[in-house]
């Protein structure tokens, strides 16, 4: 049922439902303007919807705190319903076409492509995946689940529909590592009451928690370390079986199947025993120490996957991730991703280029390099410039039309590196660097070094040699020590620096870290000011930046529906890394009457807001 709102305090068109549904009918912004809690950036699908000239329901969270209901989630979803009803609504008024507020994990965290299932024999087990955190971690899912497809396992995207359970976890800092233990007690809660006779957790939380999740989740039935990937198949219980075919690439496709492509049988990757003499040394220093973790396995990971690793690759037909190094060896104090990944290792020239000629034969058109370095990239292998020697020669393969790589060490951006990415057409005028900080005194005790004028120098060096790149980076707050000054250093840096993507991270604490023993600890409540207060300085530094697009064309990759509404397209240009930086929403076909998936456009840019902008489209697909 749903109860009207107080007259005097209601917006027009406003009315809340009881068990936290609330719905908004709404043809102008003035009901929204009127309510303080919703975010400026929700805002912007409802003043791009009605540009179209259409009517909305809105579905909203909300939370009762005393005598006052305030706005928990904001803007959920857009549900377009035709128009909206100008009085207030019956009591028999049903909402069923709302969205769903809650989620369940996998649909709420899996990077899984969740509408695929692979065709295979109705009597092969059929394997649920959910893949959390980073890119990196992604590939290693992808890798995962082709040595399981391989072995004939189906692959669903419905948990219930699961025989096998496996959860690839992230353990970065406290909130990726609480979003690890929710999902895997939500998939214990799915083996225990559905139809899942197994529960796997892999990734970096074993690395750090081994013991103590089989021992507190007894649901979970075995565990793989970030090193271990080839042993998914005994931990789920499936035989490897020979198949012998050109490719070693399942590609996930949209239609509700894989189109298989199954590789020779082959190993599934190889164990790196000679590495980087700063590694080396690092580990002396007892960077890579982890005797105090319960279950940890007494040798780093020293696994990496190659060219002849089969890979159900997810993100679709057009894109996918190349990871061309594992671990890391720099000495960051509050960072612990050396002691779950091990020393810094490259993947063989060679076999980068081998695995990229295959995927874009196979249809990929746009590549991400990824590693935690990538422009240590090859420093192992006795290459100089490697990253650069790499990118030279995958910029050749024809048929590739983006190539860009994340993330980049700042004193590693060597101007051979710049030089490569500016003679290239089709390698994507952007770098990620993330500086972490400003201040030169909380830089020394991350053991990072340099500062904001170090930091500008560079930035001026790289925009100099790359003329319109776009520059994404992230800072930590809050980090022990950290004091006013500190900040506004920070805050003052990235006023000058004008960042075209940017985000900040509060500070976690994170036992076996550098940071772990430092004392001077911020509160809780002034990270928090101070990540919002240099967020708003982004928003408005992001908004003028955005407003110079309008007008400007450019080539996108169309992905798909809006996942706000159908009534919207979204997309990417070289300018947008896969899923982290804004999007371009698409409200305009031009005289197509609709856009295909995984296919690029030529598009106007018609309008702009504080991280995103608006396109409709002017030529293609191409």
């Amino acid at each position: 049922m749903c109860y009207r709102i107080d007259p005097a305090q209601e917006p027009p068109g406003f009315w809340f439902k009881h068990r936290r549904r609330v719905i908004l009918s709404c043809e102008t912004l003035d009901c929204l303007k009127r309510i303080e809690q919703v975010h400026d950036q929700k805002l912007r699908f409802l003043r791009i919807l009605l540009s179209k000239k259409v009517s909305a329901l809105v579905a909203l969270d909300f939370m009762q705190t005393g005598q006052h209901f305030c706005l928990q989630m904001a803007l959920v979803r857009i549900c377009i319903l035709g128009r909206c009803p100008a009085a207030p609504m019956s009591r028999n008024h049903s909402s069923s076409n709302a969205i769903p507020v809650r989620l369940s994990a996998l649909e709420l965290r899996s990077r899984y492509n969740k509408h695929v299932s692979k065709l295979s024999p109705p009597t092969a087990p059929s394997v649920g995946f959910i893949s959390l955190g980073c890119p990196k971690n992604l590939v290693d899912s992808e890798v995962m689940m082709g040595l399981l497809d391989r072995a004939g396992a189906r692959l669903t995207a419905k948990p219930e529909d699961a025989d096998i359970l496996v959860v690839n976890t992230c353990s970065f800092i406290d909130t990726a590592k609480q979003e690890s233990v929710d999902t895997i007690l939500e998939m214990a809660r799915l083996k225990t009451e559905g139809r899942a006779t197994k529960l796997i957790v892999a990734g970096c939380l074993v690395e750090r928690y081994r013991d103590e999740i089989k021992k507190n989740i007894p649901e979970v039935d075995a565990v793989v370390g970030t090193g271990e990937l080839e042993s998914i198949l005994e931990a789920a219980g499936i035989a490897p079986m020979a198949i012998v075919a050109p490719s070693p690439f399942t590609i996930l496709s949209g239609n509700g199947h894989a189109e298989v492509r199954s590789g020779r049988e082959s190993g599934a990757g190889t164990h790196k025993t000679e590495f980087r003499p700063e590694g080396d040394h690092r580990e002396k220093q007892g960077r890579f120490k982890r005797d105090d973790w319960q279950g940890a396995a007494f040798q780093l990971p020293t696994y990496l996957y190659d060219e002849k690793t089969p890979r159900v690759l997810s993100t679709g037909r057009t894109s996918a991730y190349i990871k061309i190094a594992e671990g890391c060896d720099h000495p960051c104090t509050f960072c612990i991703i050396p002691n779950l990944r091990g020393k810094f290792r490259s993947r063989r020239f060679e076999s980068v280029v081998a695995e990229a000629q295959r995927l874009v034969a196979s249809g990929v058109q746009e590549i991400t390099l990824i590693g935690q370095d990538t422009t240590c990239y090859g420093e192992d292998l006795g290459l100089k410039d490697g990253l650069a020697t790499l990118l030279d020669t995958l910029a050749k393969i024809e048929g590739l039309r983006w190539l860009r790589f994340l993330y980049a060490y700042p004193n590693r951006i060597t101007g051979r590196l710049l030089e490569t990415i500016a003679k290239h057409d089709n390698i994507c005028k952007y770098l990620d660097v993330p500086l972490q900080h400003a201040s030169p005194d909380v830089l020394k005790s991350m053991k990072r070094g340099a500062g904001a004028d170090i930091f500008l120098k560079t930035l001026e060096k790289i925009r100099a040699a790359v003329p319109g790149i776009a520059l994404r980076t992230s800072f930590i707050v809050g980090f022990p020590g950290e004091s006013l000054g500190d900040f506004e250093i920070l805050e003052q840096f990235i006023g000058e620096a004008k960042f075209d993507w940017l985000g900040v991270f509060n500070y976690s604490h994170e036992e076996g870290s550098g940071a772990y023993s430092l004392t001077a600890q911020v509160p809780k409540r002034t990270i928090e000011a101070r990540k919002r207060r240099l967020m708003k300085l982004q928003q408005s530094i992001s908004k003028q930046a955005k407003q110079q697009w309008v007008g400007r064309e450019l080539v996108l990759l169309a992905e798909g529906e809006s996942d706000e509404t159908p009534m919207l397209w979204e997309g990417r240009t070289q300018f947008h890394a896969p899923e982290i930086d804004g999007k371009v929403y698409i409200n305009d076909f031009g005289d197509r009457e609709s856009l295909e998936a995984g296919r690029f456009y030529k598009a106007e840019i018609t309008d702009a807001h504080e991280y995103d902008v608006v396109a409709r489209v002017v030529a293609g697909p191409f």
